[in-house]
């Protein structure tokens, strides 16, 4: 296994659980890949993914090694989604709960549009039902193949999800409040994609955070390590500072894997938890390069400028999500997409990790918070000169100033950059969910777990079925049970 990403521990774990003997190889010296947490002045702020969903997942995942969610781990739901704000007194709140949500919605913009909101979650559900068992849990797909995997009952089904429509499009037959409209269409970056050009079938993000949000005790990088523990526990070989320089083949198929300073370590089976684009462009050998993907600069999903900090929040009450819109969200995205630079008016992402799922706030005193806004995944090709990033950081500040939230930073925090994603994750240019969904047929371009290189598989978010840690880890799970089916039907 290489990467212990949240796909490659979850492929691990799986594989040991039916017997296999399994070695994990992560070139960092701790695991979870983009799950990960930064020091600030001696305070761990997870600096990844911070919303958990999709539980049934990781319920199966631990079924399947013998063990239990609740009993590793330690979950709350939450009530309340996300806060949302685009000036000092425009405010939303959406619930885990649709009539609460709607209910908010009625106050916040009208009748109409809490009916909308209604219309929106069932079509949302409707989509995600459509695509959960032939797409989600299943390998790889053409649209051919999943047209097929739903069948004919299923036509109907799959052609109101409206697979040709963009999400932004799709969403003004529900809406006609332009500020909802940018706050659903706000999920298409969910998957690192703008709104404006990501299929209407990204609405059943909706659904699945109706259908529950928890907060994580220690943060989703704890989940990481509790799946890596568990994974041990079960036979797995964990090494860390490893760094595999080349994926070794032999008469045609994969025969093991040569780490930095010459060692080779044999394995009948390699299963490559690394961005599509690092393998493609050579980053593991000549041999596996034709197992990857070549991703144009201009089909890259978006990066991100992040600040893991500590500070004193007053004047605006922040949820464990908040988000802070820009004026105008097209030209935000064509400032990120055509750009190719940071927007002048920005939308910014707030997890405050000391408060819980119910809006409640955090003790007195400095809390641990994550900013964040999309940027060009231009890492590979240039870095934003300390003028630019330092205007980002003025930017952001007065935004979160003209909704009413004064920040006190407690010390300095630490700044990543696409840059710094780039030098992070090998390959990807900075591009944290591979390629951007942009498009109806962008879906299918994402590789499957199966290679062109016998013995070889992927996993992790720029595989089918998609970037977030839920469709990370069950990447990883799918790539386990091609490499169990291949190998019971070849022998070795």
């Amino acid at each position: 296994m290489i990467g212990a990403g949240i796909g490659g521990l979850a492929a691990a774990l799986s594989l040991a659980a039916s017997g296999h003997n399994v070695t994990v190889l992560e070139r960092a010296a701790r695991v979870g890949g983009k799950m990960r947490s930064l020091a600030v002045g001696g305070v761990p702020v997870e600096a990844g993914p911070t919303v958990f969903t999709m539980r049934w997942v990781f319920e199966e995942l631990f079924a399947e090694a013998g063990a239990d969610l609740e009993s590793e781990m330690r979950l709350r739901p939450a009530t309340l989604l996300a806060r949302h704000a685009w000036n000092a007194h425009e405010r939303l709140d959406l619930f885990a709960d649709i009539e609460t949500s709607a209910a908010a919605i009625g106050a916040f913009a009208g009748a109409r549009e809490a009916e909308g909101y209604r219309r929106f979650c069932a079509r949302a559900a409707e989509v995600y039902r459509t695509l959960e068992g032939p797409f989600i849990r299943a390998d790889r797909p053409s649209p051919v193949d999943l047209a097929q995997r739903v069948g004919l009952a299923g036509i109907g089904s799959l052609w109101r999800i409206q697979p040709f429509a963009t999400l932004w499009s799709a969403l003004g037959e529900y809406f006609r409040d332009p500020r909802l409209h940018q706050l659903f269409g706000r999920y298409a970056t969910y998957c690192g994609a703008s709104p404006f050009e990501a299929p209407a079938t990204l609405m059943l993000v909706a659904y699945v955070e109706q259908a529950g949000v928890w907060t994580v005790e220690g943060g989703l990088s704890r989940l990481a390590r509790t799946v890596a523990d568990l994974a041990e526990r079960r036979g797995v070989s964990l090494r860390t500072g490893a760094d595999v320089t080349r994926i070794l083949t032999e008469r045609g198929r994969v025969a093991g894997v040569e780490l930095v300073g010459g060692e080779r370590i044999a394995a009948d089976a390699v299963i490559a938890n690394a961005d599509v684009a690092a393998l493609g462009g050579g980053l593991l050998g000549r041999d596996a390069a034709a197992a990857g993907d070549r991703v144009p600069a201009r089909e890259r999903s978006l990066s991100a400028l992040t600040i893991c900090t500590t500070a004193r929040a007053t004047g605006f009450a922040l949820a464990h999500h908040s988000v802070f819109f820009s004026s105008d969200y097209r030209a935000e995205f064509d400032a990120i997409l055509r750009g190719r630079r940071l927007p002048p008016d920005p939308t910014v992402y707030v997890c405050a990790q000391d408060r819980d799922g119910d809006g409640g706030s955090a003790s007195e005193g400095p809390e641990r918070l994550l900013l964040l806004v999309n940027a060009p995944a231009d890492g590979g090709e240039r870095r934003f000169s300390p003028t630019e990033i330092a205007a980002c950081e003025t930017t952001i500040h007065r935004k979160l100033s003209a909704c009413g939230l004064t920040l006190e930073p407690t010390g300095s925090g630490t700044i990543t950059t696409p840059q710094d994603f780039a030098e992070l994750f090998p390959g990807t240019s900075g591009a944290l969910y591979g390629r951007a969904s942009h498009g109806w047929t962008a879906t299918f371009k994402r590789p499957g777990v199966r290679t062109r290189v016998p013995g070889l598989y992927l996993a992790g978010g720029s595989v089918h079925p998609g970037p977030g840690v839920p469709m990370a880890a069950q990447s990883g799970r799918l790539a386990a049970a091609a490499l169990r089916a291949d190998l019971a039907s070849t022998g070795r």
